[in-house]
């Protein structure tokens, strides 16, 4: 698979694959934690949600910025795996729920998930640079795209087994205590804790109470056990972000290895004469033009982004509220791994499962001289994104809103919730599009990017993620107070557009690409 590769593409594959790890344990349950644990509403959970994931991607433009002024890209690499491990320490100490000191206990939270993503800033945007000036060498110029699909497809092996680690401790722990597991209970727990139920809805309260308990005792005693099940339910969380800890040490003692075999992005003025010269003949229109074309992708991919990372934002609440979860567990004999978060892993199966398959069908259209340039890929997958939220509209149109949902004490009955299968499908649609979207992306702007400003550039496309990720919370609004099918009809619309915007540029993003 790495035959043909650059020697330190598979050890830069498997730092990433590590960091990666520890960041889908975290983003898996980032919003459910939020609601176990501190009571938040689902807007208010699904705004640090964005701004978190907002903030990993816009200082990842710190991040290059750093590193193109200071020329260490090494050190900053490995300075951000440290900062994001002590990230992770700060939100795994365990502290107890219902929450007596506010203020204290999320103050620590939110600066621990600050570390995270100021170490992701310093970290991701970096590496994805040095992986791309080893495919400056006219050797492997030609596998720049399949380079980074490989690249891209070992992060994503990291991100299979995440959400699986977050939904096993936390299953392992209920369990354990007498509890079943189910998704819409914590939020339950709350609302009863703080006299926000009505008569009628304490009874119904009590009966899923006495459904989802194997204590008999706890059952009869509603606030005993909505205290024990939410600090039993969010212990989980904080021992998965624990494992979060030991993934990030893989990964720096991988990174420190192999430090010395990887390219350095501030020494490529000294590599060659030809590199030199070719930076010397660059002129300032010709500089001006590509990084026209490169915000011109930024600006189309932004919607992609918005409308791609609602799977941790309002599909996971559409997992939550509407799903039947009976048929979707992976028995392991001491636990069962069940959970919302198990939808997490879903695409990044897809997205390992599917890269041999778009590589091959790539590289059979290449030998035939038929292979679409890097923005038609882009264009395309657009359109393929598009298609995954038109399977949603499908699949919810005889459902009730979700502020319906939310009077139901007893959530939505079984009856009419809806198969696992619906995500399943709309996720394996969206990872085609991001295969046609991501990992081409970056090496779009690894091979666009002017060799003065390629951290810089890089740091641009993961700002751009950014910006979408800081509006993330518009997928949680939409879905708390409109039909559902008007919620996925804005994201089929923001992605259909982009597609026709991005296939009126195609010719002059090929002449600028050449």
């Amino acid at each position: 698979m790495f035959k043909n590769h650059p020697k330190g593409l598979l050890a830069a594959s498997l730092s990433n694959m590590g960091e990666r790890f520890g960041f889908y344990i975290m983003m898996a349950s980032i919003v459910l934690f939020l609601m176990a644990k501190y009571d938040f509403s689902e807007a208010t959970s699904n705004v640090v949600y964005s701004v978190l994931y907002g903030l990993i991607y816009a200082l990842a433009l710190v991040g290059g910025i750093i590193a193109d002024k200071t020329k260490k890209y090494k050190s900053t690499i490995q300075s951000g795996i440290i900062l994001m491990s002590v990230g992770y320490l700060l939100i795994a100490i365990p502290t107890p729920t219902p929450v007596t000191n506010m203020p204290m206990s999320f103050g620590l939270t939110a600066f621990g998930l600050l570390c995270i993503a100021f170490g992701n800033g310093l970290f991701k945007g970096n590496l994805q640079a040095l992986v791309g000036q080893m495919y400056d060498n006219n050797e492997y110029s030609a596998k720049r795209d399949s380079g980074f699909s490989l690249f891209y497809m070992f992060i994503n092996v990291g991100a299979i087994f995440a959400p699986l680690i977050a939904t096993g401790l936390r299953s392992w722990l209920l369990k354990s205590n007498g509890f079943l597991y189910n998704a819409g209970l914590p939020e339950r727990c709350h609302q009863f804790l703080n006299n926000k139920m009505s008569t009628e809805q304490v009874t119904e309260f009590k009966t899923l109470v006495a459904e989802n308990t194997v204590n008999s005792q706890l059952s009869t005693d509603l606030a005993a056990f909505s205290t024990n099940y939410l600090n039993v339910f969010t212990t989980g969380y904080h021992y998965a972000y624990g494992v979060a800890i030991i993934a990030m040490l893989i990964s720096l003692v991988i990174y420190i290895i192999n430090k010395k075999r990887f390219p350095d992005p501030a020494l490529k003025k000294d590599v060659t004469s030809t590199e030199i010269k070719e930076e010397v003949q660059m002129s300032a229109q010709e500089i001006k033009q590509r990084l026209y074309a490169l915000f011109a992708v930024f600006a189309v991919v932004f919607f992609f982004w918005l409308s791609f990372h609602q799977n941790g934002a309002s599909l996971t609440l559409f997992a939550k509220d509407y799903i039947n979860m009976d048929n979707f567990k992976l028995p392991l004999g001491f636990v069962t791994l069940e959970g919302v978060e198990l939808f997490q892993s879903i695409n990044p199966i897809f997205i390992v499962a599917l890269t041999p398959i778009i590589l091959g069908f790539f590289g059979w259209m290449r030998a035939k001289g038929k292979e679409p340039s890097t923005p038609k890929k882009i264009a395309i997958g657009m359109g393929i994104a598009a298609l995954a939220y038109i399977v949603m509209i499908i699949g919810s149109m005889e459902l009730p809103a979700a502020s319906e949902v939310k009077e139901m004490a007893g959530g939505l009955p079984k009856a009419i919730q809806v198969s696992p299968f619906l995500l399943v499908l709309t996720y394996l649609v969206l990872s085609i599009a991001e295969l046609f979207i991501s990992p081409l992306g970056i090496s779009f702007v690894s091979k666009v990017a002017p060799p003065k400003y390629q951290g810089l550039m890089q740091g641009c496309w993961l700002g751009t993620t950014a910006m979408a990720n800081f509006l993330l919370w518009i997928g949680a609004a939409l879905y708390s107070t409109t039909s559902l099918t008007a919620t996925w009809l804005v994201f089929v619309g923001a992605c259909f557009i982009s597609m026709i915007l991005m296939f009126s540029m195609i010719k002059w993003l090929e002449r600028v690409a050449k």
